[in-house]
């Protein structure tokens, strides 16, 4: 990419979203670079540090007769480390031969400086020797002039020296597919904007947006389509903040700033510095939710991307610009946790539940590593004899610090920690290990086992299953994975597919939860299925409320006539049971018959029937 190039990207798709300010010593990067022309170079600060202030005056009058008009003449070569860390110019040029503070020394200081080793650096000698004009390079020098200097000469090392610049800040803080800024210069932006805030006594506001479904799109219609929609939605949310209709015009403070950022991946960032709060980033927030809701074009085909947006803001919610990182990102898993395409705003409750799940996370992973999980089993009855025919496997979990943890906590953490695959993998082989535990007591029951959708989907469960049944000599059968019908719905040709592999093993499939999802009968068709399994909400009240009987009594007809059994799970009395056995339920599970136990107390209950 040419230096040419690398100016007119900066001019297109970043000018708008960065805003700078005259007095600001952050103004550091290429703001004079933002225009796509050479002319626009010449809006560069050039600093001269020299003890001839007649030599930086002929100089400066060179440059200003090339177009330039922003100088820092500093003839104190004590004082010129301080000068350049207060202007931060976009380039030096530096005398050699100077008393006190040599050139040399200088250059030194600025290389070893991380916030200074950027800028470029032409020496201005009157010396021919090759070591003096070595030693500037080893230090760290861009370029030479020779003294006396030539003005042709001068302007275009000021500009090939500017011009080079700015293609090295393309390519450093500038992402190459979006030409947005990027984490780079998201940092130095963050740090900056924190401290103008605190000294103006205004707010600084972080939205971070995260587009949930840009893997599946990645996945499905590969990398190169990915990276047009991701073009497309850095065009659609530049245009919701900078276009003159746009929520960026309508808030209420019209010095506001508006800076956008991709981060990685397809997240991105809003850094929105105003006097107001809620009410101008909720106009912001809307507009950006209102436009993603048209289709990108991912290569002929309609995808809808919506984002997640956190919000967090400073000073009032975090204090450092780490802290208003994370509580924006936390913000965004939150509004993804809801569903997406919303916008979240940082509480402290919502930091309390953040804290909780990492705590939970890390917890969990002792727990897999030290084996402090273990199995519980509830039976199964057969509602017309009341003998047991099968149990279900349930994890449980004992935290050594706190005692019993519901799943209700712990499973959603470790689905989206990814721990569900191993805990999952440990569940299916402990459960299958108890039944021929059981088998070899001489009794025969079916083991139910529960899959998560990321099993189901991301742990190539066939290969799994498989693997199980040969190393226990099960037979297939008698054991059944039980699934939410929410799993099957959200990628039907890939829950097909994997469906079918399944079946194909010979192990059984339940529809687990039925009735508090899609609830579709004809889903239950299309998936082959041998069991139902009837959610305990609809059992509860079935003796009293005629619309859970109507209900009940319709899905256990409708599955019977299509081929399934029916389990009725949440069974707490005889009442309930008596109904079941009225409408020719096949089974049911409760604590009308058992609790979920130990292996041995259901070696027990077996015997006792």
């Amino acid at each position: 990419m040419s230096a040419e190039r690398a100016i007119s990207y900066l001019s297109e798709d970043v000018e708008a979203s960065v805003a700078y300010s005259n007095d600001s010593q952050a103004e550091t990067g290429s703001k004079f670079l933002l225009s796509g022309d050479f002319a626009h170079l010449q809006h560069a600060k050039i600093m001269m540090v020299d003890d001839e202030l007649i030599t930086m005056r002929v100089l400066q009058s060179f440059l200003e007769a090339a177009g330039y008009s922003k100088f820092d003449l500093v003839s104190d070569s004590v004082s010129a480390i301080e000068e350049i860390r207060k202007k931060k110019p976009d380039v030096l040029l530096l005398d050699v031969m100077m008393p006190e503070v040599s050139g040399f020394d200088i250059l030194a200081l600025l290389r070893n400086e991380t916030e200074l080793s950027h800028i470029p650096v032409i020496i201005l000698t009157s010396s021919s020797d090759a070591e003096t004009k070595l030693k500037a390079l080893d230090l760290g020098a861009t370029d030479f002039l020779a003294k006396p200097v030539d003005p042709s000469e001068l302007s275009l090392r000021v500009r090939n020296t500017l011009a080079a610049k700015a293609y090295q800040d393309q390519l450093t803080y500038y992402d190459a597919l979006t030409h947005l800024p990027n984490s780079h210069l998201f940092g130095d932006r963050m740090s900056w904007a924190t401290t103008r805030a605190k000294r103006e006594g205004t707010r600084l506001t972080l939205l971070h947006l995260v587009f949930d479904s840009f893997k599946r799109v990645v996945d499905t219609l590969g990398p190169k389509t990915g990276d047009n929609v991701l073009k497309q939605i850095a065009t659609r949310l530049n245009s919701a903040l900078h276009e003159p209709e746009s929520a960026s015009r309508e808030v209420s403070d019209a010095s506001a700033r508006v800076e956008l950022f991709r981060l990685v991946g397809s997240d991105f960032s809003v850094l929105f510095s105003t006097a107001d709060g809620a009410a101008d980033v909720s106009a912001i927030g809307t507009r950006i939710l209102e436009i993603m809701k048209e289709p990108l074009d991912a290569d002929g085909t309609d995808v809808y991307l919506e984002p997640s947006i956190g919000v967090a803001s400073f000073p009032d919610d975090a204090s450092d610009t780490t802290s208003l990182f994370k509580l924006a990102t936390g913000a965004s898993s939150q509004a993804s946790t809801h569903g997406g395409g919303r916008l979240q705003f940082y509480s402290a409750a919502m930091n309390e539940r953040s804290l909780f799940r990492m705590r939970m996370e890390a917890k969990l992973r002792k727990a897999l590593s030290q084996d402090e999980f273990k199995l519980l089993y509830q039976p199964k009855i057969e509602v017309k004899t009341g003998r047991i025919t099968g149990t279900e496997a349930l994890i449980r979990w004992y935290d050594s610090e706190n005692g019993f943890v519901s799943p209700a906590d712990f499973i959603p953490i470790a689905e989206e920690a990814g721990l569900i695959l191993p805990i999952g993998e440990w569940v299916l082989r402990e459960a299958c290990s108890q039944m021929v535990q059981w088998r070899k007591d001489g009794i025969e029951l079916k083991m139910s086992v529960n899959i998560s959708a990321r099993q189901f989907f991301e742990a190539d469960i066939v290969t799994m299953v498989r693997s199980v049944l040969a190393e226990h000599k099960i037979t297939p059968s008698t054991l059944v994975l039980e699934l939410t019908e929410s799993i099957l719905v959200d990628e039907v040709d890939t829950a097909l597919n994997i469906l079918s592999e399944l079946r194909g093993l010979g192990v059984q499939i339940s529809i687990d939860d039925f009735g508090t999802g899609y609830s579709s009968l004809s889903y239950l068709k299309m998936f082959q299925a041998d069991e139902v399994k009837i959610d305990r909400a609809f059992i509860t009240d079935v003796t009293t409320s005629r619309d859970d009987q109507a209900l009940v009594y319709a899905v256990t007809y409708l599955a019977h006539e299509m081929g399934f059994r029916v389990c009725a799970e949440g069974v707490e009395d005889s009442d309930q049971c008596d109904y079941l056995k009225s409408i020719e339920c096949d089974e049911y599970q409760g604590y009308y018959f058992s609790r979920p136990v130990l292996p041995m107390e259901v070696a027990m209950l077996w015997r006792k029937q």
